[in-house]
């Protein structure tokens, strides 16, 4: 387990994070989301113990990273898939990170068959494309076969079927029992991906559960078709709804769910031919709940690393 305690972390001026608190538990996989510069990569940097906090604490299973006897098969971390010697083949890469750490070699083998880059064991990383860089840093983060793996943007650079696999890698993880800590600006993938999210914004918690509990709450959409389209906007406009016209005459609603709908329509004789609400998706959700911080995002001042 990850637990973030009332974590701080500030650069001059500039209050990177604000007073995070939250738990990443065990057998599931969690989301972490939030604008750009909202403080995702430095809290993650921080746990690892590449920073260190103004406030507050990290832990893993309970200690911070630096008590960590044997880091590397406690945890695995994938933060810069690009942050590898360029001169180094693959395997060697991987063959210094098993020495250093002492795990078996045999290992390095397993890791490379297992994230699908046997085949370019041997060629130097400068070469490789962030597609098969990303899968490098994967197979180094579980070299150790830890219990607790954390990574920052995993997909970035992956085609549909890497991401497919790495969704199915992250589920996989997550039923063994292992913490995992995905952190992404994807939110379709995250919303399939992910069992809980935690989102933040300007380095403050915002809100954390799974998809559903974030989902059901939220203002959705409902989708209509009625025999008057234009009566029937007047109408729900009139009923303070938000209504957009869709480019087949239909209207999507917004403030008013589909039992007013259909009332409305009734009492001004309309015709309905469609009436579906929609669940807002969790790309809406987040874009909500972190609309306050979307400046912020446009104009990082957090730190080089986020």
């Amino acid at each position: 387990m990850i637990k973030i305690d009332h974590l701080s972390k500030r650069y001059g001026d500039t209050l990177a994070v604000d007073d995070l608190d939250f738990e990443v538990k065990p057998g599931v996989v969690t989301g972490f989301l939030g604008p750009n510069g909202s403080g995702k990569s430095t809290t993650m940097r921080i746990v690892l113990g590449l920073d260190h906090p103004s406030k507050g604490r990290t832990t893993i299973n309970g200690k911070s990273y630096h008590d960590l006897k044997s880091p590397l098969h406690e945890v695995g971390a994938l933060l810069d898939a690009k942050a590898v010697h360029p001169g180094r083949t693959a395997r060697n890469h991987l063959r210094a990170l098993a020495t250093s750490n002492k795990i078996k070699l045999s290992r390095v083998d397993e890791v490379l068959e297992f994230t699908g880059i046997s085949s370019v064991a041997n060629k130097k990383v400068g070469g490789f494309s962030m597609g098969m860089s990303q899968r490098l840093g994967i197979a180094g983060a579980l070299l150790g076969d830890p219990g607790v793996l954390l990574f920052d943007e995993p997909v970035n650079g992956l085609d549909p079927e890497g991401i497919k696999w790495i969704r199915e890698f992250f589920q996989s993880l997550a039923k063994e029992g292992r913490t995992v800590f995905v952190s992404s600006h994807l939110m379709s993938e995250m919303a399939v991906s992910a069992d809980q999210i935690v989102v933040i914004g300007r380095g403050k918690f915002i809100t954390q559960g799974s998809v559903d509990d974030l989902t059901a709450t939220a203002k959705g959409t409902v989708f209509v078709r009625a025999s008057d389209r234009q009566a029937l906007s007047s109408a729900l406009e009139s009923a303070h709804a938000v209504v957009h016209q869709t480019n087949d005459n239909a209207l999507s609603v917004t403030g008013l769910d589909s039992d007013r709908i259909g009332e409305i329509a009734f009492g001004c004789g309309i015709v309905i031919h469609e009436l579906t609400p929609q669940r807002a998706s969790l790309e809406e959700v987040f874009m909500d709940l972190t609309a306050d911080s979307v400046e912020y995002g446009s104009h990082p001042r957090e730190s080089p690393h986020e």
